[in-house]
């Protein structure tokens, strides 16, 4: 497999990675993080005008038809800087309404996703229910021409921001998808942060009347298409712990290069080169996978070669963002866990990385019921 980027993905990430040097520098993220909305509007259109929001959409839609390889460099310049913009929850959405909207549900979607001024968000997870993807306590039932959505969801990125949700139901025959406002009547979200400082919702419906139009697809038939999203999602969720891993990397072995002990630098103890040793050993196997995974969510022959990919993937990112999170706080001493030291909060980055679309315990499981 060629591990090297083309000169379009090149070009792309060292727009993005220029872009976040000069804009998005860690004070510049700390006075994100304490805004009242806590993502920056300036950031998100930038990212719209590189392309970034309409990279995975279908050309027909106005997008530039790529996939998790073309997005993967981008992602993990997101996870070296830290990025709190939901950029990937929009395009995971984005994506369902392209594989499973009518021509007029893209029209009236997307193009708002593509140009930045109407984000999107994915509601899937329930609560009391982990990593289960299949809705069981969010139900729609036909009412007249439309539909009554009841339920919850929870740790919805990006809910306060999203002009629509794309929102997960039980419906009669399986699975069905939603797009709803977040300001509909019998709609309530319930905002908090999570600990890497990204804003998220739990989102509660009560009697939310929708219209014929609301529902995304033929009813009842929407988990492949829900499972195919989310496995890309997990593919590049690994992308972005990946860029995590290496910033963790290189400003550990900058400091151990720099700290002295002895009236020598530590990074000249055999016992710490063993260690920065095993971290970028760690790194480069981790990224391996996460290029695999994304190579099969592009094109997988069927859907248990993309599942063991992306799984495999995840466990061995989730063990590597443990390791080097953790080596790279300790190497540092106490000052790793102090607020004004960036490596702390990458912790925190590869903390919820190791647990979003399914931690290592979840896809060890279904690893090991496809085989």
């Amino acid at each position: 497999m060629n591990f090297e980027l083309s000169d379009e993905q090149q070009q792309l990430s060292e727009s993005v990675r220029k872009y976040l040097a000069s804009h998005y520098g860690f004070e510049q993220r700390k006075a994100v993080i304490a805004s009242p909305q806590g993502q920056s509007d300036a950031a998100w259109h930038a990212f719209a005008e590189m392309g970034l929001t309409a990279i995975a959409l279908p050309e027909a839609d106005g997008g530039f038809g790529g996939g998790a390889v073309d997005l993967m460099p981008v992602m993990e310049a997101f996870g070296e800087a830290l990025v709190v913009e939901p950029l990937l929850d929009g395009i995971v959405a984005g994506r369902l309404v392209a594989r499973t909207g009518s021509a007029a549900q893209r029209a009236a979607l997307l193009p708002g996703l593509a140009d930045g001024s109407a984000a999107l968000s994915l509601a899937y997870l329930e609560p009391g229910r982990r990593y289960a993807q299949v809705p069981a306590t969010t139900a729609a039932r036909s009412s007249g021409a439309g539909w009554v959505l009841d339920g919850a969801k929870s740790v919805v990125v990006g809910a306060a921001s999203a002009a629509r949700l794309i929102v997960s139901a039980r419906t009669q025959g399986g699975t069905s998808l939603f797009v709803i406002d977040p300001r509909a009547a019998g709609v309530t979200l319930n905002p908090s942060r999570t600990v890497d400082g990204r804003r998220v919702a739990d989102v509660a419906f009560r009697s939310v009347q929708l219209g014929a139009d609301a529902l995304l697809g033929a009813q009842g038939t929407a988990q492949p298409q829900l499972d195919e999203a989310l496995d890309f999602a997990c593919a590049l969720q690994c992308a972005d712990a990946i860029g995590a891993m290496r910033y963790a990397h290189e400003a550990t072995l900058e400091y151990t290069k720099t700290r002295k002990q002895f009236g020598t630098p530590i990074a000249s103890f055999q016992v710490l080169q063993h260690r920065m040793v095993e971290m970028l050993i760690t790194l480069e196997q981790a990224r391996s996978m996460a290029i695999l995974a994304a190579a099969r969510v592009d094109g997988a022959v069927d859907a248990d070669q993309r599942r063991r990919a992306v799984s495999a993937a995840k466990v061995k990112i989730a063990d590597a963002a443990r390791l080097i999170s953790q080596e790279s706080v300790q190497l540092h001493g106490g000052m790793g866990m102090t607020e004004e030291l960036k490596v702390s909060h990458t912790f925190r980055r590869l903390t919820t990385a190791g647990q979003r679309f399914g931690d290592a315990d979840h896809h060890l499981e279904r690893f090991a019921s496809l085989d």
